[in-house]
Protein backbone atom coordinates (compact mmCIF):
# COMPACT_ATOMS: atom_id res chain seq x y z
CA UNK A 1 0.00 0.00 0.00
CA UNK A 2 1.19 3.51 -0.71
CA UNK A 3 0.41 7.00 0.50
CA UNK A 4 -0.17 7.91 -3.16
CA UNK A 5 -3.13 5.51 -3.45
CA UNK A 6 -6.13 7.34 -4.92
CA UNK A 7 -9.46 7.29 -3.17
CA UNK A 8 -12.63 5.50 -4.16
CA UNK A 9 -16.00 7.29 -4.14
CA UNK A 10 -16.79 5.60 -0.80
CA UNK A 11 -14.39 5.42 2.12
CA UNK A 12 -15.17 3.77 5.46
CA UNK A 13 -13.58 5.58 8.40
CA UNK A 14 -12.82 3.50 11.49
CA UNK A 15 -11.59 5.08 14.73
CA UNK A 16 -10.81 3.33 18.01
CA UNK A 17 -9.86 5.21 21.17
CA UNK A 18 -7.99 3.44 23.96
CA UNK A 19 -7.49 4.43 27.60
CA UNK A 20 -4.42 2.56 28.78
CA UNK A 21 -4.25 1.76 32.49
CA UNK A 22 -1.92 4.24 34.22
CA UNK A 23 0.33 1.55 35.77
CA UNK A 24 0.95 -0.29 32.48
CA UNK A 25 4.53 -1.28 31.70
CA UNK A 26 5.77 0.85 28.75
CA UNK A 27 6.88 -2.30 26.92
CA UNK A 28 3.29 -3.54 26.88
CA UNK A 29 2.09 -0.22 25.46
CA UNK A 30 4.73 -0.43 22.72
CA UNK A 31 3.64 -4.00 21.97
CA UNK A 32 0.02 -2.88 21.64
CA UNK A 33 0.90 -0.04 19.23
CA UNK A 34 3.24 -2.20 17.15
CA UNK A 35 0.79 -5.08 16.87
CA UNK A 36 -2.05 -2.75 15.91
CA UNK A 37 0.15 -1.08 13.29
CA UNK A 38 1.04 -4.48 11.82
CA UNK A 39 -2.64 -5.00 10.96
CA UNK A 40 -2.08 -2.57 8.06
CA UNK A 41 -0.79 -5.59 6.12
CA UNK A 42 -4.24 -7.25 6.07
CA UNK A 43 -5.80 -7.31 2.59
CA UNK A 44 -8.97 -5.52 3.71
CA UNK A 45 -7.09 -2.47 5.05
CA UNK A 46 -6.51 0.53 2.78
CA UNK A 47 -4.77 2.54 5.50
CA UNK A 48 -4.01 2.15 9.20
CA UNK A 49 -2.17 4.19 11.80
CA UNK A 50 -1.91 3.73 15.56
CA UNK A 51 -0.11 5.56 18.33
CA UNK A 52 -0.39 7.86 21.34
CA UNK A 53 -2.73 10.83 21.25
CA UNK A 54 -1.00 14.20 21.27
CA UNK A 55 -3.67 15.69 23.53
CA UNK A 56 -7.34 15.68 24.42
CA UNK A 57 -8.85 19.14 24.02
CA UNK A 58 -12.34 18.23 25.19
CA UNK A 59 -14.01 15.12 26.55
CA UNK A 60 -16.69 14.25 29.13
CA UNK A 61 -14.67 11.13 30.05
CA UNK A 62 -11.26 10.56 31.62
CA UNK A 63 -8.81 11.19 28.76
CA UNK A 64 -8.15 8.49 26.20
CA UNK A 65 -4.44 7.87 25.64
CA UNK A 66 -4.10 6.18 22.24
CA UNK A 67 -5.83 6.07 18.87
CA UNK A 68 -6.21 3.77 15.89
CA UNK A 69 -7.43 5.15 12.56
CA UNK A 70 -8.02 2.95 9.54
CA UNK A 71 -9.81 3.18 6.20
CA UNK A 72 -11.63 0.61 4.04
CA UNK A 73 -13.40 0.48 0.70
CA UNK A 74 -16.60 -0.99 2.15
CA UNK A 75 -18.40 -1.98 5.34
CA UNK A 76 -17.82 -5.60 4.25
CA UNK A 77 -14.06 -5.02 4.34
CA UNK A 78 -14.31 -3.45 7.80
CA UNK A 79 -16.34 -6.43 9.04
CA UNK A 80 -13.79 -8.85 7.55
CA UNK A 81 -10.95 -6.95 9.23
CA UNK A 82 -12.76 -7.01 12.58
CA UNK A 83 -13.32 -10.77 12.36
CA UNK A 84 -9.85 -11.59 11.04
CA UNK A 85 -7.93 -13.93 13.40
CA UNK A 86 -4.94 -11.56 13.45
CA UNK A 87 -7.13 -8.68 14.60
CA UNK A 88 -8.88 -10.82 17.20
CA UNK A 89 -5.50 -12.00 18.52
CA UNK A 90 -4.14 -8.45 18.86
CA UNK A 91 -7.25 -7.26 20.69
CA UNK A 92 -7.28 -10.27 22.99
CA UNK A 93 -3.55 -10.42 23.78
CA UNK A 94 -2.37 -6.80 23.56
CA UNK A 95 -5.32 -4.41 23.91
CA UNK A 96 -7.87 -5.66 26.43
CA UNK A 97 -5.33 -6.64 29.14
CA UNK A 98 -3.95 -3.10 29.40
CA UNK A 99 -6.96 -0.86 28.64
CA UNK A 100 -9.54 0.56 31.05
CA UNK A 101 -11.80 1.89 28.31
CA UNK A 102 -12.26 1.53 24.55
CA UNK A 103 -14.51 3.51 22.22
CA UNK A 104 -15.08 2.85 18.51
CA UNK A 105 -16.63 5.07 15.88
CA UNK A 106 -17.33 4.37 12.17
CA UNK A 107 -18.75 6.41 9.32
CA UNK A 108 -18.99 6.49 5.54
CA UNK A 109 -17.53 9.42 3.63
CA UNK A 110 -17.84 10.03 -0.10
CA UNK A 111 -15.42 11.49 -2.66
CA UNK A 112 -12.65 11.93 -0.11
CA UNK A 113 -10.14 14.41 -1.54
CA UNK A 114 -6.45 13.50 -1.61
CA UNK A 115 -4.70 10.27 -0.69
CA UNK A 116 -6.27 7.48 1.33
CA UNK A 117 -3.11 7.39 3.45
CA UNK A 118 -2.17 10.84 4.80
CA UNK A 119 1.61 11.41 4.88
CA UNK A 120 3.44 10.56 8.13
CA UNK A 121 3.88 13.69 10.22
CA UNK A 122 0.42 14.98 9.30
CA UNK A 123 -1.64 16.35 12.19
CA UNK A 124 -5.23 15.19 12.73
CA UNK A 125 -8.05 16.91 14.60
CA UNK A 126 -10.63 14.25 15.45
CA UNK A 127 -14.05 15.36 16.71
CA UNK A 128 -17.04 13.34 17.92
CA UNK A 129 -20.40 14.96 18.66
CA UNK A 130 -23.32 13.81 20.77
CA UNK A 131 -26.47 15.65 19.72
CA UNK A 132 -29.14 16.75 22.16
CA UNK A 133 -32.11 14.48 22.62
CA UNK A 134 -34.88 15.29 20.17
CA UNK A 135 -32.66 16.80 17.48
CA UNK A 136 -34.28 16.02 14.13
CA UNK A 137 -32.94 15.21 10.69
CA UNK A 138 -32.98 18.84 9.54
CA UNK A 139 -30.90 19.95 12.49
CA UNK A 140 -28.55 17.00 12.02
CA UNK A 141 -28.10 18.02 8.39
CA UNK A 142 -27.28 21.53 9.59
CA UNK A 143 -24.50 20.17 11.80
CA UNK A 144 -23.05 18.14 8.93
CA UNK A 145 -23.20 21.17 6.63
CA UNK A 146 -21.22 23.25 9.11
CA UNK A 147 -18.58 20.53 9.44
CA UNK A 148 -18.36 20.21 5.67
CA UNK A 149 -17.73 23.94 5.34
CA UNK A 150 -14.83 24.05 7.80
CA UNK A 151 -12.21 23.37 5.11
CA UNK A 152 -13.29 26.56 3.36
CA UNK A 153 -12.92 28.52 6.58
CA UNK A 154 -9.48 27.11 7.41
CA UNK A 155 -7.53 26.65 4.12
CA UNK A 156 -4.65 24.87 5.89
CA UNK A 157 -6.89 21.79 6.18
CA UNK A 158 -5.78 19.44 3.42
CA UNK A 159 -8.52 16.86 3.88
CA UNK A 160 -11.73 16.65 5.85
CA UNK A 161 -13.96 13.62 6.33
CA UNK A 162 -17.19 13.48 8.31
CA UNK A 163 -20.36 11.47 8.68
CA UNK A 164 -22.88 9.72 10.89
CA UNK A 165 -21.71 6.85 13.06
CA UNK A 166 -23.04 3.43 12.08
CA UNK A 167 -21.61 1.57 15.12
CA UNK A 168 -23.62 3.25 17.86
CA UNK A 169 -23.24 0.34 20.28
CA UNK A 170 -19.56 1.14 20.78
CA UNK A 171 -19.62 4.96 20.66
CA UNK A 172 -21.10 6.02 24.02
CA UNK A 173 -23.98 7.86 22.32
CA UNK A 174 -21.84 9.99 20.00
CA UNK A 175 -23.37 10.07 16.53
CA UNK A 176 -21.38 12.42 14.29
CA UNK A 177 -17.65 12.24 13.67
CA UNK A 178 -15.11 14.21 11.69
CA UNK A 179 -11.39 14.25 11.03
CA UNK A 180 -9.48 17.23 9.65
CA UNK A 181 -5.98 16.54 8.38
CA UNK A 182 -3.33 19.27 8.20
CA UNK A 183 0.28 19.17 6.96
CA UNK A 184 1.71 19.20 10.47
CA UNK A 185 1.48 20.35 14.06
CA UNK A 186 2.39 23.97 13.32
CA UNK A 187 -0.58 24.30 10.96
CA UNK A 188 -2.88 22.74 13.56
CA UNK A 189 -1.70 25.19 16.21
CA UNK A 190 -2.06 28.12 13.81
CA UNK A 191 -5.66 27.07 13.17
CA UNK A 192 -6.32 26.98 16.90
CA UNK A 193 -4.83 30.45 17.33
CA UNK A 194 -7.69 31.86 15.23
CA UNK A 195 -10.10 31.42 18.13
CA UNK A 196 -12.54 34.05 16.91
CA UNK A 197 -13.17 32.33 13.58
CA UNK A 198 -13.40 28.93 15.26
CA UNK A 199 -15.89 30.33 17.75
CA UNK A 200 -18.12 31.65 14.99
CA UNK A 201 -18.30 28.19 13.42
CA UNK A 202 -19.12 26.53 16.74
CA UNK A 203 -21.84 29.08 17.46
CA UNK A 204 -23.75 27.93 14.35
CA UNK A 205 -24.59 24.57 15.96
CA UNK A 206 -23.81 25.02 19.65
CA UNK A 207 -27.50 24.83 20.57
CA UNK A 208 -27.75 21.32 19.05
CA UNK A 209 -24.76 19.73 20.78
CA UNK A 210 -24.91 17.96 24.13
CA UNK A 211 -21.30 16.78 24.36
CA UNK A 212 -18.04 16.89 22.39
CA UNK A 213 -14.82 14.90 22.22
CA UNK A 214 -11.90 16.67 20.51
CA UNK A 215 -8.57 14.88 20.06
CA UNK A 216 -5.28 15.70 18.35
CA UNK A 217 -3.02 13.06 16.82
CA UNK A 218 0.16 13.20 14.75
CA UNK A 219 0.68 10.31 12.33
CA UNK A 220 3.92 8.58 13.39
CA UNK A 221 6.86 8.67 11.00
CA UNK A 222 7.96 5.15 11.80
CA UNK A 223 4.74 3.58 10.53
CA UNK A 224 5.08 4.89 6.96
CA UNK A 225 6.91 1.79 5.74
CA UNK A 226 3.93 -0.45 6.50
CA UNK A 227 1.33 1.62 4.66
Amino acid sequence: MSSTTTTTPQTIEHFVLFKVKPDTDPSNITAMIDNLAALSSLDQVDYLSSGPLLRTRSSPFPPFTHLLHSRYKSKHDLDAYSAHPSHVRVVTEHVKPICDDIMAFDWVTYDLPGPVAPPPGSAMRVTFLKLKEGVGENEKARVLDVIGGIKGVFPAIEQISFGENFSMGRAKGFSIGSVAILPGLSELEAMDSDSERAGLEKDKVRDLIESVIVLDYVIPQQQSASL
